[in-house]
């Protein structure tokens, strides 16, 4: 077949007569809508490009700026030449039926097109405006919006589809419940990813910015992004986690935001203290604890205590064997609950309590339980760091010595004392 009976075959199945007169001038008519449509769509972005994002910058709000930098306004401006092809289609293709039916199918699918890309422009830059709220802290809605957009994708599909085909939208719809299964399959990690997104912000499980703890998937650091099907963390080294949504909802983890939220980090440490090193307290170590100005108030306290108990049972001043006795491990633990209130990084409003746990073959656990005031991890640590430098070094004014496993000196040193004569 030749290229004029492919041509003439073309035009009488599109409706358009081989002699058709003013066939020319509707295709030069045709060329000025294009070249119309460009300049148009040039003239157009030009004047957005310039005039909105000097507006943009020059207004107090900033909800324009996103709105501009989501390019909202130049996807909309796609839908000039769409306006205009809509207009000049009747004299480019009137008289012939099916031709200028394909054409407005044509344009209505671009319209389409272009409305998707308006609208998920639109919720990007809404998603912008509402992370610069303290709100979008608490209640993330990325999940919700990146649901949206693929309810939009999908519509806009099934609309593009139904014009193809020459059916109702709502044909296509009517007929997805046979493939409800097929859908479920192959949205499943997002269906899961929504409804634990419903969970977590619905119970305020979880919020940006959380330090979360879930071993199963490595994860230990800040909540960085949540969105429909995963929660990205950031490690302490820095590396990135990504765990499915639904994962928090069936493991478990755990969230650091209570302490984050309270009025301090709590110190939980123990000193093992040597139980040779513990002794009831002589005279001599009772005058020379009294010049502590931390323990001086007590330990007068306790002696008129003591004293009152023992003169109660009958007992001489000089019996002590029977009466009641301080010791040394208590008048630390005395001197160890003064320090810790009067420190200033130490909040005393909270549990504050230094206790004796069970003894171990490590020695007499003498744990501290407090709470610091900055939460801070580094400032944190320096705090708590400072309390135990303290503590170890003042230890043997209480004539206590800290439990600690022989090392190589202390075997070299027994070795010296079992066989001094020197190595030949």
């Amino acid at each position: 077949m030749s290229m004029p009976e492919i041509i003439t075959e073309w035009m009488a199945k599109w409706g358009v007569g081989a002699d058709a007169s003013g066939l020319l001038t509707r295709l030069a008519v045709a060329v000025v809508v294009l070249l119309v449509c460009l300049a148009a769509l040039k003239i157009t972005r030009g004047l957005i490009n310039n005039l909105l994002h000097r507006l943009a910058g020059r207004t107090q709000t900033h909800w324009d700026n996103y709105l501009v930098g989501r390019n909202v306004f130049s996807h909309l401006a796609l839908l000039v030449p769409a306006l205009i092809v809509h207009v000049s289609i009747p004299m480019i293709f009137g008289g012939f039926d099916r031709a200028e039916g394909a054409a407005r199918s044509a344009v209505t699918i671009y319209i389409i097109a272009v409305a998707v890309l308006v609208v998920d422009a639109l919720l990007n830059a809404f998603l912008d405006i509402y992370k610069t709220f303290r709100v979008s802290r608490d209640i993330p809605v990325t999940g919700f919006v990146q649901v949206l957009k693929l309810l939009l994708y999908f519509s806009g599909l099934l609309s593009i589809i139904a014009i193809l085909l020459g059916k109702t939208p709502l044909y296509l719809f009517s007929g997805l419940g046979a493939m409800t299964a097929v859908l479920m399959l192959v949205f499943k990690d997002a269906i899961l990813g929504f409804v634990a997104g419903v969970q977590l912000i619905s119970n305020r499980m979880l919020k940006q910015g959380d330090w979360i703890e879930m071993p199963g998937y490595g994860a230990d650091g800040d909540v960085t992004d949540i969105t429909l099907t995963t929660v990205k963390v950031q490690n302490w080294d820095k590396s990135i986690t990504a765990i499915p949504t639904y994962a928090l909802i069936t493991t478990s983890f755990k969230n650091w935001r209570g302490m984050q939220d309270a009025a301090g980090r709590r110190i939980k440490r123990a000193l093992h203290i040597d139980m040779r090193s513990v002794r009831f307290c002589s005279d001599d170590m009772l005058a020379r604890f009294s010049r502590m100005r931390l323990i001086a108030a007590y330990l007068e306290e306790k002696r008129l205590a003591i004293e009152a108990h023992n003169a109660g049972l009958g007992l001489e001043a000089g019996d002590t064997l029977n009466g009641r006795r301080l010791t040394n491990i208590g008048t630390f633990r005395a001197y160890v609950t003064a320090y810790l209130r009067q420190h200033p990084m130490i909040n005393p409003d909270m549990t504050l309590m230094v206790r004796q746990l069970a003894p171990t073959p490590q020695g007499l656990p003498l744990e501290i339980y407090a709470f610091c005031r900055d939460k801070a991890w580094v400032a944190y640590e320096g705090v708590q760091a400072d309390i135990f430098d303290h503590l170890l070094a003042i230890l043997p004014a209480f004539d206590l010595q800290v439990h600690q496993a022989p090392t190589g000196d202390d075997v070299a040193s027994l070795r010296k004392v079992l066989d001094p004569s020197p190595p030949a």
